[in-house]
């Protein structure tokens, strides 16, 4: 292993991919890694992909600190400490999409070739009585999951 990640010039992260293309992608490659940049709190409360039928397990990082929701800043640190290489396929997820991406445009920022956002996270968005997990997302399509 090589010294952790530093910042590089920015550009743009590999793309959106779907919930269940990411679990395709996940039973398909070894390189491919799950990193799921909620808090403790959510992966508590609301649950965690579960990726033992792809013999995989996913990283728990957060991308932000609860309470107060500021930028966790050993982020990067904390995913190399985890083994994650800089040429491996990393899928981030969030609630809805939108802490994975601004997770992936700063990995991607830092070198890492192959960062993909799962575009309506965990839960996706509100339906129509303002609950998550049932419109879109990890949850709605179905995949494995554990109450934490």
């Amino acid at each position: 292993m090589t010294d952790a990640p530093t910042l590089s010039s920015p550009t743009s992260y590999a793309g959106d991919i779907t919930p269940s293309e990411a679990w395709k992608r996940l039973a398909e490659a070894p390189n491919v890694k799950l990193v799921d940049v909620r808090t403790q709190a959510e992966w508590s409360f609301v649950g965690v992909p579960d990726l033992a039928p792809v013999n995989k397990q996913v990283l728990l990082i957060s991308w932000q600190v609860f309470p107060a929701m500021a930028r966790n800043d050993a982020f990067a640190t904390q995913l190399f400490s985890h083994g994650v290489a800089k040429d491996d396929v990393i899928l981030l997820l969030c609630r809805s999409g939108v802490r994975s991406k601004a997770a992936a445009e700063y990995l991607t920022a830092l070198g890492y070739s192959q960062c993909w956002n799962v575009s309506d996270g965990f839960e996706g968005p509100h339906d129509e009585d303002r609950h998550r997990g049932l419109k879109a997302g990890w949850k709605a399509e179905g995949l494995p999951w554990a109450q934490g």
